[in-house]
């Protein structure tokens, strides 16, 4: 059960925080912070959660249709495009917070399309709770595609960056 001393102290923490829900799960109970707007709701029940944190589904991409494509354009299947991506890894967000490319505003970001990198390599940085968190490669190799925007935010689990390992 959830004191009530601590529940006030999460409140004041979302509040101060661009985090717009908070969800936890302790010994049985939920609570479920939310802020529309400027107010917080709280909800407390004894009903068990049964997955703290929804899983990440990407949404396909809308690719602009060409006005007279060419005969000779292959356009790949999503088996092929599954292919492709097979052998990739994925740079995963570890928290929900505030995508960074760039240790500050106007600095170039931490890596590009192309960048070679190793399991230490700092790729971004993911603002939680006014923490900078700065997240590393986890493997060595390239950098194929960085999958997020600067300043979106970013979801537990979510991949940012798909890098073919060496």
């Amino acid at each position: 059960m959830f004191k009530l001393s601590e529940i006030k102290d999460l409140i004041k923490l979302v509040d101060q925080t661009s985090v717009q829900e908070l969800e936890i799960e302790s010994e049985g109970t939920r609570l479920l912070i939310r802020k529309p707007g400027k107010t917080e709701s709280v909800i407390v029940s004894p009903a068990p959660v049964q997955q703290a944190y929804p899983a990440y589904v990407p949404q396909p991409q809308q690719q602009p249709a060409a006005a007279s494509p060419s005969p000779s354009a292959a356009v790949p299947s999503a088996g092929q495009a599954a292919e492709a991506d097979a052998g990739l890894h994925k740079i995963v967000s570890p928290m929900v917070g505030t995508f960074y490319e760039s240790p500050s505003p106007g600095a170039a970001p931490f890596v590009s399309v192309g960048d070679k990198v190793n399991e230490k390599t700092v790729v971004c940085i993911v603002e939680a709770m006014k923490l900078m968190n700065e997240i590393e490669a986890e493997v060595k190799g390239t950098i194929v595609e960085v999958l997020v925007e600067n300043g979106q935010l970013v979801e537990y689990g979510q991949p940012l960056f798909l890098v073919r390992p060496e």
